[in-house]
C-alpha cells in the first residue's frame, strides 16, 4: 500500500512539474518574441526620425532657391510635424494604430515627392552640393525604411504565428499577449503608374 500511494505522489509531481516547464518554457518563449517585436519597432521608428531629422536642413535648402514653392515647403512642414506627432506605445501595438501611425507617414512621403518633383524647375538647386547630399541621404533613408518595415512585418509575423498556434494560445490568452498589426502597402500601390512620353 505504501509504495502505491509514493508511486502515484511521484506520478502526480511530475505531471505537475512538466505542466509548469511546459508554461514557463511557453510564456518565456511569448516573452522572447514580444520584445523582439518591440526592439524591430523601435528600429523602425528609428529610421522614420531620421528621415524627419533631414527634412528641416532640406527645406531649409530649398526655400533659399525656389520661394515659388511656399505652399510646398509648408505642407512638408505640416506633414512631418503630423508624422512626428504620431506615436504608438510599443508594448501594445494595435492594427489601428500603425494605420494611423502609417498614414501620417504616408501624407509625409506625398508631400516630399510632391517637393522633390517641383525641384525640377530649379536647375540652381539641383546642382548645389548640399542639396544633392541631403538628397541622397533621404532617398537612402527611404530604402532604410523599407526594410525596416520588412523586418518589423517578419518578426511580428513571428511572433503572432506563435502566440496562435495550439496549445500555445492557451497561455497566451491567460496572460494577455495580443497579436501585432503589420505594415501595409499604401492604398492604390497595386496599380502600376502610367507612363506617357
Amino acid at each position: 500500500m505504501k509504495k502505491s500511494k509514493i508511486v502515484t505522489i511521484v506520478i502526480i509531481v511530475a505531471i505537475v512539474l512538466a505542466i509548469y516547464l511546459w508554461f514557463k518554457s511557453g510564456y518565456n518563449a511569448m516573452v522572447m518574441k514580444q520584445e523582439a517585436v518591440q526592439a524591430q519597432w523601435a528600429q523602425v521608428e528609428n529610421v522614420y526620425q531620421r528621415r524627419a531629422d533631414l527634412i528641416p536642413n532640406l527645406v531649409a535648402t530649398v526655400k533659399g532657391y525656389a520661394e515659388h514653392e511656399q505652399g510646398t515647403l509648408t505642407a512638408v512642414i505640416e506633414a512631418r510635424a503630423k508624422a512626428t506627432g504620431v506615436t504608438i506605445d510599443p508594448s501594445n501595438i494595435t492594427p489601428e494604430q500603425l494605420a494611423q501611425f502609417q498614414e501620417a507617414q504616408d501624407q509625409l512621403s506625398g508631400a516630399l515627392s510632391r517637393l522633390l518633383v517641383s525641384i525640377e524647375r530649379y536647375p540652381d538647386l539641383k546642382a548645389n552640393e548640399n542639396f544633392m547630399a541631403l538628397q541622397s541621404q533621404l532617398e537612402g533613408t527611404e530604402n532604410r525604411i523599407t526594410v525596416e518595415r520588412q523586418k518589423f512585418n517578419e518578426t511580428a509575423m513571428d511572433y503572432n504565428q506563435y502566440i496562435r498556434k495550439f496549445p500555445r494560445n492557451i497561455i497566451a490568452s491567460m496572460f494577455d499577449f495580443e497579436k501585432v498589426g503589420y505594415f501595409k502597402a499604401q492604398a492604390g500601390s497595386e496599380v502600376a503608374p502610367k507612363v506617357e512620353f
